[in-house]
């Protein structure tokens, strides 16, 4: 079977939406992924979009994980979306602290994303993985890059299974994050977030609102292709499969794709790596 794969998908907004995500799901399914996750928008914007999905992907028979925020959230209100998942047949949870949306005080019962792990295990037991996001080029709200990795430490003491990252294309970021993880004793697998490249503008935008870096000599390369799409996507194919390849063989867990709801990019990644 070779290296564990899953991919990240957004809830489509319109029925055209989730009829090309359909598809795209039926292309990526031949990857045979351990599981799908679905995002989920700031303060729960889009529980409903998000729910569709993931029921949509049970009943395609793979494994869904639900994106789970508890900005603004309450115990019962927490309590409650836990019962709807669970009856839904979801076994594993992206558990995460959440944005808030614009003009929302820091309302709820959860402050941190430790505080939900804490909670979720406290009430269901081992009745679902739960996967906690990991920064390692630090995430852009932390005070430091020491405060951050406390965090995350604190989320794998409160009941964390495993960590998926936030995209990198500087495997040293990675690895030396896993490090610091291991020596504070947050010893849970961290699965490297892959993001392809399809679209420098969007890349760029990207990057700038989540705090991820793209190295100069990607960022220029990328700039000096203007507007020749051809161009990106055959550099973004060899970069990204190029990273892919150096964690693979520096012995990565598993490999977790942010398909922005397309399947190209990842489809062609995973053959050059002679994945599946």
């Amino acid at each position: 079977m070779g290296l564990p794969l899953s991919f990240e998908f957004f809830p489509p907004k319109t029925p055209e939406g989730a009829e090309k995500l359909r598809a795209v799901r039926e292309q990526l399914y031949a990857l045979q992924p351990e599981f799908c996750s679905v995002t989920y928008g700031a303060g729960g914007s889009t529980q409903e979009g998000t729910y569709d999905t993931v029921r949509a992907i049970l009943s395609e028979g793979v494994d869904a994980a639900s994106h789970f925020s508890c900005i603004g959230a309450t115990k019962s209100s927490v309590r409650e979306q836990l019962a709807a998942l669970k009856a839904m047949g979801v076994k594993r949870l992206v558990a995460l602290r959440g944005d808030l949306p614009s003009g929302y005080g820091m309302g709820g019962e959860f402050h941190y994303a430790s505080d939900l792990v804490a909670f979720i295990r406290a009430e269901t037991g081992r009745d679902f993985h739960i996967e906690v996001a990991a920064y390692p080029e630090v995430h852009p709200q932390a005070k430091s890059a020491d405060a951050d990795l406390q965090a995350y430490a604190t989320k794998v003491r409160a009941g964390a299974d495993s960590a998926i990252t936030q995209y990198f294309f500087n495997t040293d970021a990675y690895f030396r994050f896993v490090d610091d993880a291991y020596k504070l004793g947050a010893d849970v697998p961290v699965v490297p977030g892959i993001m392809p490249i399809a679209s420098s503008t969007q890349l760029m935008r990207f990057s700038d609102a989540c705090g991820a870096e793209i190295p100069r000599w990607i960022r220029l390369r990328l700039q000096g292709f203007g507007d020749d799409t051809a161009s990106i996507k055959a550099f973004g194919l060899d970069v990204v499969t190029d990273l892919c390849d150096q964690l693979r063989t520096a012995g990565v867990p598993a490999l977790h794709f942010y398909t922005m709801n397309q399947s190209a990019a990842t489809l062609e990644i995973v053959r050059r790596l002679q994945l599946r």
